[in-house]
């Protein structure tokens, strides 16, 4: 049996893709009240620790770090200021926990955007406090469609190991391809045809798998280039709507309200519950939930894809630890 510890831990995805592979959570950091909330209904222990008042001798020792640590410092939907806001800071104390307990493994999770932010300044600083700790590095780009959940969701994924380089390559992605309608539940509470829109041509994008149908009437501004009326400002992400034939853009922590609307086989538009948003991240139909729906929609949105980081530790396992 392996140990693990669960930084920035949220509602607890990296601990039960590392839970289903037979690992033990020896210590967990929060700090959202309502993130500790669901976490210890969920998992039994509350995670409420600051990370940055941690003594890191007082950790029990472990074999992997993972931390999903804050991406608002590094998001294209953030301030883009990097290590100049105090959340980017944070990423010094995973240093300063790894410095004392030298644990063999490092598993982190951030947005996309990382990968280039500041001209790929912060991710170079991020991999070279590892490489000065000791730590072979390397990252790689993943998308959360590839491992079984409809959902387009690129998020970088750093591995750092004191004894070898860890081989992206080979992470197993799930080859069956899944749409929306693959999570859906019996719910009939369909919006008023008169409030939107559907396009009367549609295509499926190659990559992403996103369909785009349509959009909420709004009062717009037109957009910069002829016949984009539905891309303008006011038709952004949260009014467009997707077919359930295909995959759903990326949750988003900024997206309080739910406002994610999908184009049923049946030509009716809907909003996606609670149950599909957890179930577009990988949480099991048991999986507790706790709170009012703003708080639940911020809270899945800020998760992890957890088949994809099971994924990742299965061959973490299989590589560095076995």
């Amino acid at each position: 049996m392996f140990k693990f510890i669960d930084l920035f831990a949220g509602i607890g995805g990296f601990r039960l893709a590392l839970e289903n592979l037979g690992g033990k959570c020896v210590f967990s950091a929060e700090i959202n009240p309502h993130a500790c909330e669901m976490y210890e209904a969920n998992y039994g222990d509350n995670p409420q620790n600051d990370i940055t008042k941690l003594n890191p001798k007082d950790i029990p020792d472990f074999d992997i770090l993972c931390a999903g640590f804050p991406c608002q410092a590094f998001s294209i939907a953030g301030k883009q200021k990097g290590f100049e806001e105090a959340r980017g800071t944070l990423f010094f104390d995973i240093c300063r926990i790894l410095s004392e307990k030298k644990p063999k493994i490092v598993f982190l999770e951030n947005v996309k955007h990382l990968k280039n932010h500041n001209g790929g300044e912060t991710l170079k600083v991020i991999l070279g406090l590892l490489e000065n700790l000791g730590y072979q590095v390397c990252y790689k780009v993943l998308n959360a469609k590839n491992f079984g959940v409809p959902q387009n969701r690129e998020r970088i994924i750093i591995v750092a190991s004191l004894d070898k380089m860890f081989n992206f390559d080979l992470i197993k992605n799930n080859k069956k391809a899944v749409s929306i309608n693959d999570i859906l539940e019996q719910n009939n509470d369909f919006i008023n045809i008169d409030s939107y829109t559907l396009l009367k041509e549609v295509t499926k994008q190659k990559e992403s798998g996103l369909i785009f149908s349509g959009y909420l009437n709004k009062t717009t501004r037109k957009g910069v280039r002829e016949n984009t009326l539905h891309l303008s400002r006011v038709h952004r992400q949260p009014n467009r709507i997707y077919s359930s034939k295909g995959t759903h853009p990326t949750l988003s922590s900024q997206e309080s309200a739910g406002r994610y609307y999908i184009l049923l086989d049946n030509n009716q538009v809907r909003n996606l519950t609670i149950l599909e948003c957890f179930k577009l991240m990988g949480f099991p139909n048991t999986f507790k939930l706790v709170g009012s729906k703003n708080k639940l929609y911020e809270r899945i949105g800020n998760s992890v894809c957890v088949p994809m980081m099971q994924a990742v530790g299965e061959e973490i396992i299989q590589q560095l630890i076995k």
